[in-house]
């Protein structure tokens, strides 16, 4: 690989060497266990019971209110919402969907500046037969998709690998403090109490009786002088389905905190967005403030951030259904007030938080090194699909699908 030789492939029209189709199905067609994946023009990947394709393609969401238009790859079966684009090569020694995949990657800007549409962004199929991409010859396309899709892959498995970590832990909350099978739960009495049978020395107590509950607030949007710094700035749309958060859309700066009602909160401050979107729970991997529509938990005494995340995980539930707010749905405090929980004891929270520790970090390792595999990948992709690094004399293995 010579980084020095910077080659330049014709570009060509997609249109000229892609069928376009669309879904059929509307966007309530999602099913919580569906058996197929189901995509819309959302970044998030759902499920149905039906399948209308089985095939190799990229899936290309076709509106989006901020024009981020969703982009997938995928082989096998599945279904698609009527605004979702299944794009795929005509002739496949001519064009990979694989390389599609990336190269259209790269077009989503210039998609995003040049879609129809106010209130709604939308690509037409004038729009997208337009767009060009660089066409290298098929070898090359074989190994860049080879050497980019290696990256997604170790993402993909990591992804998994955190998914069932999460489960995991989830799973041992549950069984201690849910169906009271922790370490000696055989030589502990049960008692009677407003929740019901709770092991003797366990307490039924508010839950403000085991965390603190703080407040954020935002820097005024419109002065310059509190935005773009150092400081992350959590937001309810930051939140993922994961347990830990490690970077967010917004930055502040050391001015704009000490403008706002958010403190610096420290990593594994246990987050509950309350405003709007209720009851995702977060714990940042690193010290960040965070605006109006959430509180921060701090567990107070003996009680681990550890123990308080997965027991507000545990009752997300609850906060869903215990909002106020004329508006919109919220969760106030006092909805945490009046919330009753059980407080075991110091030692089972100790043996437990020793227990779910290192699952915890397992967890937030694999983040980070997803976070650099991204990193990597993005950094070559415009490096690979331009030419700018020369893959033609490496040797690298195709996946017999693509040779």
């Amino acid at each position: 690989m010579n980084m020095n030789e910077i080659s330049t492939f014709p570009r060509v029209n997609v249109g000229e060497y892609v069928s376009f189709k669309t879904g059929k199905l509307n966007s309530n067609a999602a099913k919580l266990n569906g058996k197929y994946p189901f995509f819309t023009c959302s970044q998030e990947t759902y499920l149905t019971d039906t399948y209308s394709f089985d095939t190799e393609c990229v899936l290309l969401g076709g509106n989006n209110a901020n024009g981020i238009y969703p982009i997938f790859y995928f082989t096998g079966k599945f279904d698609a919402y009527q605004r979702t684009y299944v794009i795929q090569s005509l002739d496949k020694t001519k064009l990979v969907n694989r390389y599609l995949f990336y190269a259209l990657q790269l077009q989503l800007e210039i998609l995003r500046s040049i879609s129809t549409g106010a209130a709604t962004k939308f690509l037409t199929l004038t729009i997208l037969n337009t767009i060009e991409i660089p066409f290298p010859p098929l070898p090359t396309q074989q190994k860049v998709a080879a050497i980019l899709s290696a990256y997604d892959d170790l993402i993909e498995n990591n992804t998994r690998r955190i998914k069932i970590l999460e489960e995991m832990a989830q799973a041992i909350y549950r069984e201690w403090f849910v169906n009271f099978r922790f370490p000696g739960h055989e030589g502990v009495r049960m008692g009677e109490s407003e929740l019901g049978p709770v092991p003797d020395g366990w307490d039924v107590v508010p839950f403000t009786d085991i965390a603190d509950i703080l407040s954020g607030g935002t820097p005024k949007t419109t002065e310059s002088l509190y935005w773009g710094g150092n400081i992350p700035f959590f937001a309810p749309k930051d939140a993922s389905g994961n347990f830990y958060i490690i970077s967010t859309d917004s930055h502040i700066t050391e001015l704009g905190l000490k403008k706002c009602n958010s403190r610096l909160f420290p990593k594994d401050t246990v987050i509950i967005t309350a405003r709007g979107t209720v009851g995702k729970v977060i714990m940042p991997a690193i010290d960040m403030a965070m605006n109006q529509s959430c509180y921060a938990l701090v567990g107070k005494d003996s009680h681990s951030q550890i123990f308080l995340f997965l027991l507000t995980r545990e009752s997300t539930d609850y906060f869903k259904k215990n909002t106020g707010g004329a508006t919109f749905e919220t969760i106030v405090i006092d909805t945490f007030r009046k919330f009753k929980v059980i407080k075991p004891s110091k030692e089972i929270i100790r043996l437990f938080s020793e227990m779910e520790k290192p699952i915890f970090d397992m967890i937030e390792n694999l983040l980070w090194k997803n976070a650099n595999l991204h990193l990597t990948r993005d950094l070559l992709l415009p490096k690979l699909i331009s030419g700018e690094i020369d893959v033609s004399e490496l040797d690298i293995r195709i996946p017999e699908a693509e040779a």
